[in-house]
C-alpha cells in the first residue's frame, strides 16, 4: 500500500477518469452549460512544490491546473489509484454519513475562479429534494470520485483559470 507521506515527496501522475456514467449536460461547443471534466493528474508542481490537479473538459478538452493542499491531494490520489486506507479519510467519513442520513451526492460543479480562488458546489438529494452546499473544489472532487458522480466545470472557469498554451495530446499508457 502507498504511504500517505509519499504524495508530498513525488509527483503522482494518474491517468484515470473521475466521475460516473453521467453524460455531459451539453454536447455542443460554445454552450454555456457546464461540461463534465476528467482528473488527468494529481502531481506536485516542480516549481512551487505544491500539490496540484489537472482537469480536462470532456467536451472541448480545455485544461486547467488547480493548486491544492497535501491532504486534499492524498484524498484525491488514493481512490484514483484504487488504494483503500486502513482507516476512513474525511471524505470517506462524509459519504458514509450521507448514506446513513439517506442523502446522496448527484454531482459537483466547479463554478467560478476569482481572486485566484476556485469555487464549487455540491448537489445533494434527500427525500426527493435537491440541496446545494458551497465547497472547496478539492473536497468536491474527492467526494465525487468516491461517489462515482460527475465533476462538472463551468465555461467561465476554463476561460479564467485555463491553461493558455496548448498541451500535448494524452497518450495511452503502455
Amino acid at each position: 500500500m502507498m504511504s500517505l507521506g509519499r504524495v508530498g515527496v513525488m509527483a503522482l501522475v494518474v491517468s484515470v477518469f473521475a466521475g460516473g456514467a453521467g453524460a455531459d449536460r451539453a454536447e455542443t461547443p460554445g454552450s454555456s452549460a457546464p461540461q463534465e471534466a476528467t482528473v488527468l493528474a494529481v502531481m506536485v508542481d516542480p516549481v512551487s512544490q505544491q500539490p496540484a490537479i489537472v482537469l480536462e473538459g470532456k467536451r472541448d478538452r480545455r485544461r486547467f491546473v488547480m493548486a491544492i493542499g497535501l491532504a486534499e491531494a492524498t484524498g484525491i490520489a488514493l481512490p484514483l489509484q484504487g488504494v483503500t486506507p486502513p482507516r476512513p479519510l474525511t471524505h470517506d467519513l462524509f459519504l458514509t454519513m450521507f448514506g446513513r442520513l439517506q442523502v446522496s451526492l448527484s454531482r459537483v460543479v466547479i463554478n467560478d475562479f476569482r481572486d485566484n480562488t476556485y469555487f464549487a458546489t455540491l448537489y445533494l438529494s434527500a427525500n426527493g429534494t435537491e440541496m446545494t452546499l458551497d465547497s472547496r473544489p478539492s473536497d468536491a472532487i474527492a467526494l465525487a470520485i468516491r461517489a462515482k458522480v460527475p465533476v462538472l466545470v463551468e465555461d467561465r472557469v476554463f476561460e479564467r483559470g485555463g491553461l493558455r498554451e496548448k498541451l500535448p495530446e494524452r497518450r495511452p499508457s503502455l
